[in-house]
């Protein structure tokens, strides 16, 4: 049996005025989703366009996405609200007003519709707090990364989900996120995605889910049948224990997904649920289909798909792999149209476009990925709160790395520590996975207000969001995503952190510099 993934690692004019006292900055064009619209089940029931034909908003703290919901006129006024910076439960307080429902530390989305959240610039990283959304319709979460969120430990948010969506919830897309945990409930989190209590059409595309013990479920209980339907497709689940996606009673399209690395088992179809399966890609992994831990069966349609070292346990009472040899036992009628890439290409296709900050890209149906035209979005002045825009010039000064000292988290074959001062583009060092960190040390505090992070030749841009650590203390400096020169407070240490919280494959770092 594999080892879990624990032990592996805001209308008018009076809209206006409350928006400018509370720091939110509006625009009143028109805007809407950043790329051609919802896909799958979200299109359905009226379709999902979020935000579309109400203003746009520029936020920079949590505090400031509830203010944008808050000032608007009404609860269901079309807004898109883009994010940049790191979200945090520290600069998430409650906002209140007569068109929203918020809570401190969560990004709360209750009792709300017509709204778009999406990371722009050089990214939105909801860092260790959770996006709630509830009693809540036509929403969309498109181009974020929600990392490392809690249910105990220190700080909680959103009952340990990254996203979770709950009671009269519909039409929800998420699309080209980056969610992941740092490990299983052991470790305090829960879940990367959840659905429940009615909730209904919502699709997830291109996005990311890696390192939690659990990918998401469609209903709660076995008694909480009332949810879906859903799409998956275009997706990355990487390193997760089960539940790619747990679904009791509820229908779900799943295709064109790319599942590495599912330590116990992978889409648990239950209770009365139905799956249609066809063209994914299953690589390294164990039972990753069929209905697990009970007795209350449910069922599958498969075709197409590729299962690459995959290992299946033996049926017994409160297991039924639909492995070694899957067939279909069901069949089920999907009312919207979409095109299939080849299972064989699953793997490039998913990780040229899959995730936050990889520039919204997505299939044409033949393997390729593509930019699709964005539709017109107004262009809020952006706030003086905007996390640091990393640039790839080199920074003036001496580079203090070399001849300092270095470790990390593990590292690669082949790589090495010190590659990252030696001052050599050819050498580099990459982490054992898609995440991981590097570190320089000097003997004595050494006062650094910017590094420049440079990738090796052929990997610029692999690196996702990252954090920026004061090694003695484990405070964070900064985050954000993308690499090249990063500022931030002088600071006097001993050892300075650069954490990859997320990429698109494994990184390559030439060069760790730092600088006065």
């Amino acid at each position: 049996m594999r080892k879990p993934v624990a032990l592996r690692l805001s209308a008018a004019l009076g809209t206006l005025a409350v928006a400018a006292a509370t720091g939110v900055v509006l625009t009143m064009p028109t805007a809407a989703a950043a790329t051609a619209g919802a896909t799958g089940f979200a299109t359905q029931n009226g379709g999902t366009t979020g935000g579309a034909g109400g203003t746009t908003v520029k936020a920079t703290t949590g505090t400031q996405i509830h203010q944008a919901l808050c000032s608007r006129a009404g609860s269901s006024t079309p807004i898109t609200i883009q994010v940049e910076g790191t979200i945090t439960v520290g600069n998430t307080a409650k906002v209140s007003g007569d068109s929203c429902n918020t809570a401190a530390g969560v990004i709360e989305l209750k009792d709300i519709s017509n709204v778009t959240i999406v990371g722009v610039g050089s990214g939105a990283v909801f860092d260790q707090i959770g996006i709630h959304i509830r009693e809540s319709s036509n929403i969309i979460v498109q181009n974020v990364t929600v990392q490392n969120v809690k249910k105990s430990g220190s700080p909680t948010s959103n009952g340990g989900d990254a996203i979770g969506m709950e009671t009269d919830v519909h039409n929800v897309w998420v699309d080209h996120a980056t969610l992941s945990a740092s490990g299983g409930e052991s470790e305090g989190f829960d879940s990367l995605i959840d659905m429940k209590d009615n909730t209904r059409y919502v699709t997830l595309s291109y996005s990311i889910l890696r390192n939690s013990g659990r990918g998401g479920l469609i209903g709660s209980s076995d008694s909480d049948l009332a949810n879906g339907p859903v799409t998956f497709h275009h997706n990355l689940y990487q390193n997760i224990d089960s539940r790619t996606p747990l679904l009791r009673g509820a229908t779900a399209h799943i295709y064109d997904n790319y599942y590495v690395s599912l330590n116990k088992s992978g889409i648990n179809s239950r209770a009365g649920g139905k799956a249609k399966v066809e063209n994914n890609y299953f690589k390294d992994s164990q039972d990753v289909l069929g209905t697990f831990y009970t007795d209350l069966p449910g069922y599958w349609q498969v075709s197409g798909n590729v299962f690459d070292n995959v290992t299946w346990s033996e049926p017994g009472e409160d297991n039924n792999p639909a492995g070694p040899n899957p067939t279909s036992n069901t069949t089920v009628g999907i009312p919207y149209s979409y095109s299939l890439d080849a299972a064989s290409c699953v793997p490039s296709i998913v990780t040229a476009t899959a995730g936050a900050n990889n520039g919204l890209k997505v299939s044409d149906g033949n393997c390729t990925a593509t930019t699709p035209t964005a539709t017109a979005t107004s262009s809020p002045t952006p706030t003086a709160t905007a996390s640091p825009t990393p640039t790839p010039t080199t920074p003036a000064g001496t580079n203090l790395s070399i001849g300092a000292g270095s470790d990390g988290s593990s590292k690669a074959s082949g790589t090495s520590y010190g590659n990252v001062r030696d001052g050599d583009m050819s050498t580099y060092w990459s982490p054992a996975g898609s995440t991981g960190s590097i570190s320089i040390k000097w003997g004595s505090a050494t006062t650094i207000s910017r590094i420049n992070v440079r990738e090796a030749s052929g990997a610029t841009g692999d690196i996702g969001s990252w954090r920026v650590l004061n090694g003695d203390t484990g405070a964070v400096l900064t985050s954000g995503s993308g690499a090249g020169v990063i500022s931030f407070a002088p600071t006097s240490l001993k050892k300075v952190t650069f954490e990859i919280t997320s990429s698109n494959t494994t990184p390559k770092v030439a060069e760790f510099e730092t600088y006065a």
